[in-house]
């Protein structure tokens, strides 16, 4: 490293640049950190009079990051995540709890399966607590790279160097109906039959779709209309008075068949079989805590019914 650089950048710069480029101002960054206006200028002046770049450059009101600037926004969106990680870890030895497991999920039915880890875990653990975290159902990877979980619960394990993914329950997607539909007295279905259905799922891009991306997309196929619900509940309440038809893990259709009135139907003859995977970082794959929980997972043969 150059003599002239050592220690100069900071983790101030990089909040800064990060609060800066999030909030759209020097102003709402300054009051997220604390600062005066001047005193956040000042820092970053001179920042770049250190490190001899540009890190803004300003266009009449409208700041704009250079290459620099972008090169820094990176890495703080890389570094921040994992100091912050790194402080709530030490708060916690201090306070003699080993620490959390955080637990991104990266789809709805899966938080449903994750209940019925939850509590043999803590018991197994008293001294490492548990935070689920769903507002990564569609971004859980880059929030595993980025150390803003611990573990991510997904049924599409995307392969990628420095992680793991382990297949821990095995479980099949099928269509749920009114026990009243025309489709109710067959066992399976096939992708014209739902040509003329209204497709009700939750509110996830088509390709992470099974029923599209097994079912229908492949035989050239999509159903007359598709609506999006956020909650198990509501699309089944739809399901149940006959406007449309969903499909969901089988596990989960189940424990409301009875109750409202529901049929689950097999997606073609053979089925579509789906996998939980539990993915992690590799440096933390050995820990006791994550290995646990992923023995405890494969031990559970199916979620708890209701």
């Amino acid at each position: 490293m150059n003599a002239a650089h050592e220690h100069v950048l900071q983790r101030l710069h990089l909040q800064i640049i990060f609060e800066v480029e999030g909030r759209g101002s020097l102003t709402a960054a300054a009051d997220a950190l604390s600062l005066t206006q001047s005193a956040l200028s000042h820092s970053i002046k001179k920042l770049e009079k250190q490190l001899g770049v540009t890190i803004w450059m300003r266009d009449g009101r409208q700041l704009y990051l250079t290459q620099a600037g972008r090169y820094l926004l990176s890495l703080a969106e890389r570094v921040l995540p994992q100091l912050s990680l790194a402080e709530d870890h030490l708060d916690q030895f201090s306070a003699g709890v080993r620490g959390t497991l955080r637990v991104g999920m990266e789809c709805h039915p899966c938080y449903q399966w994750m209940l019925n880890v939850t509590n043999p875990y803590l018991k197994a653990y008293p001294d490492i607590d548990i935070d689920v975290i769903q507002k990564f159902q569609f971004g859980g990877l880059g929030a595993l790279l980025n150390h803003e979980i611990d573990m991510l619960v997904t049924p599409d394990p995307f392969f990628k160097p420095g992680l793991e993914f382990e297949p821990v329950f095995d479980y099949e997607q099928v269509l749920v109906v009114s026990d009243q539909h025309p489709l109710s007295a067959k066992d399976w279905v096939i992708p014209d039959d739902l040509r003329s259905e209204v497709l009700i799922s939750y509110p996830v891009p088509l390709e992470r779709l099974d029923i599209y991306r097994s079912f229908l997309t492949p035989a050239g196929l999509s159903p007359a209309l598709h609506k999006r619900i956020e909650t198990t509940d509501m699309i089944l309440q739809m399901v149940s008075s006959g406007r449309g038809v969903t499909a969901l893990p089988r596990w989960l259709a189940e424990r409301y068949v009875a109750s409202m009135r529901l049929t689950v139907l097999r997606l073609g003859q053979s089925g579509i079989a789906k996998q939980i995977h539990l993915g992690m970082r590799q440096a933390d794959a050995s820990f006791d805590y994550i290995t646990g929980f992923v023995s405890l997972a494969r031990r559970l043969e199916r979620p708890a019914e209701n």
